[in-house]
């Protein structure tokens, strides 16, 4: 992850595994394969205030936006989920930064194939 300021939290889902619609392969055309995602949430410092369910981000958050890029229909490339997921949590404006992993995991036997990507909230002021 980036520098980001100290103190900061992290929320993360790791390892959900989910049926999706991916590949530029024939033989990835009209089947789901099993995507594994692992989402890191990186949280501006003072966001979370102890004790307050309120002001933290849910768990739930991160797996709706992962749901919500797998639902979009087939998808070519894991960059293309990951880009969707990362954008989706960082329109918190709590999110500092996001960490995304996409791991194909039925293409070849005993491999992951995938990509992870950063990508930081833009926090100017437009």
């Amino acid at each position: 992850m980036p520098d980001l300021p100290r103190p900061y939290d992290k929320v993360w889902v790791r390892d959900i595994v989910l049926p999706v619609r991916i590949g530029t392969r024939s033989e990835e055309q009209g089947i789901t394969q099993r995507v594994r995602f692992t989402v890191e949430l990186s949280v501006h410092p003072g966001a979370h205030r102890p004790g307050d369910l309120s002001s933290v981000i849910s768990y739930d958050f991160i797996i709706d936006g992962v749901k919500a890029a797998v639902s979009q229909g087939h998808v070519y490339l894991t960059e293309t989920l990951a880009e969707r997921i990362a954008a989706y949590c960082l329109s918190d404006k709590r999110a500092a930064a996001v960490r995304v992993v996409v791991e194909k995991l039925d293409l070849i036997p005993g491999a992951a194939l995938g990509c992870e990507i950063v990508r930081i909230a833009n926090t100017g002021g437009s």
